[in-house]
């Protein structure tokens, strides 16, 4: 499947107004208005939409080139809000329009609600609500294991009984059109009207409590679904629960910010998971077993006799899943040889005769490898 650099015909060092220039030349050759009716060419028009919002974004081109096209576009990249793995749903006419003013001309809003959608009848763009943003806490296992939360949302609507007119200053179309004197001769352009925000449309009847584009603010329970393997600081979009916008606008997004909280006993490197675990030299001379906890619950894992303390355990399977769904990390156990500080007189004894004993001498086997040899396998 092409890549967002094949998408644009731009190589993969193309600077932002290349990219920019390109994306330009794509959107007028597969624009709605010169392609009625064609569906293909609207998919083209979304898909050069999609690759210009993240190659326009110095972060984001950073994101991709460093995950590839495939994990970004699976949800490790800036939203989740796509049609699916390696699919350019996440877009859609109205979020083109409303996100590329300085590509197609458009403006912003205010009163809760910004920007412009796609186009209505009559070639009339549709003003766009305002996106919200939350920030949702996850527990490493709700990580680990997705989750379905549900947040309580104040967002603006639009108030029940509210009426709109066409605007009589744009007449509806929602865009004054302006004649100018330039070196190159009279130009015409256009720009938001400033009567009804760029909507087509202005209040005709406005409800008790309604503000003055005739929305209310109210609480809404708003369902997320988290899915598995997500990380702190990632985004996931859902679509249409953000601010109302008046007349016929479009509704914004809800964007959901994620914060993993720290777990008490793993800590987290990609993918992989760590546990420290300590046994006492009786159990590290005679072996056992151990009780372990990952985040999809307690494990028993054997411990060899004469296991050395700094020894790795590698747990397969056990750590974290991969957001686009290659696989499962693994969980990584440090054993940890504990030695007692405080001895009574009989123990004391005991450990004083085993000084000289030969069978207490180090004797580090090949096999045995440095600190700095774990920590190179570690990471590699």
């Amino acid at each position: 499947m092409a890549d967002y650099y094949e998408i644009l015909s731009v190589s993969r060092s193309a600077t932002t107004a290349e990219v920019k220039k390109a994306y330009r030349k794509k959107a007028i050759e597969h624009h709605p208005d010169k392609n009625p009716g064609d569906a293909t060419a609207e998919d083209k028009f979304k898909m050069a939409a999609e690759a210009y919002e993240t190659l326009s974004d110095p972060q984001k081109k950073s994101r991709y080139d460093q995950l590839g096209h495939q994990a970004y576009t699976s949800g490790g990249g800036q939203g989740f809000g796509g049609g699916g793995a390696g699919g350019f749903g996440g877009m859609d006419m109205d979020d083109i329009f409303s996100q590329f003013g300085d590509i197609f001309g458009g403006g912003g809003g205010g009163g809760g609600f910004s920007g412009f959608g796609g186009f209505g009848g009559g070639g009339q763009r549709r003003v766009k609500g305002k996106d919200l943003r939350i920030r949702v806490s996850l527990t490493l296992e709700e990580a680990a294991n997705g989750v379905e939360k549900k947040v309580k949302v104040k967002r603006k609507k639009q108030a029940a009984g509210v009426t709109y007119k066409t605007c009589t200053t744009c007449k509806g179309s929602g865009q004054i059109a302006r004649i100018q004197n330039t070196i190159l001769g009279r130009m015409q352009t256009s720009a938001p009207c400033t009567t009804c925000g760029g909507s087509g449309q202005t209040l005709d009847n406005k409800p008790a409590g309604a503000d003055a584009h005739g929305l209310i603010t109210d609480e809404e329970t708003v369902s997320i679904k988290i899915p598995a393997g997500v990380e702190s600081d990632m985004r996931l979009k859902v679509g249409g629960k953000g601010n109302e916008a008046p007349g016929n606008g479009i509704s914004g997004d809800l964007l959901v910010d994620i914060e993993v909280k720290p777990h008490a006993e793993l800590q987290r490197e990609g993918n992989n998971l760590h546990y420290d675990l300590y046994v006492s030299v009786p159990e590290a001379i005679l072996g056992t077993s151990k009780e372990i906890k990952t985040v999809s619950g307690k494990v028993r894992i054997p411990i060899d006799a004469g296991i050395q303390s700094g020894k790795i355990l590698r747990l397969r399977g056990k750590g974290m899943p991969s957001l686009n769904g290659y696989g499962t990390g693994d969980l990584l156990v440090h054993v940890n040889v504990w030695t007692p500080r405080d001895l009574n007189k009989e123990q004391k004894d005991f450990f004083e005769n085993m000084k000289n004993d030969s069978h207490f001498e180090p004797a580090p086997e090949v096999g045995d490898k440095s600190f700095f040899e774990k920590v190179k396998d570690m990471f590699s």
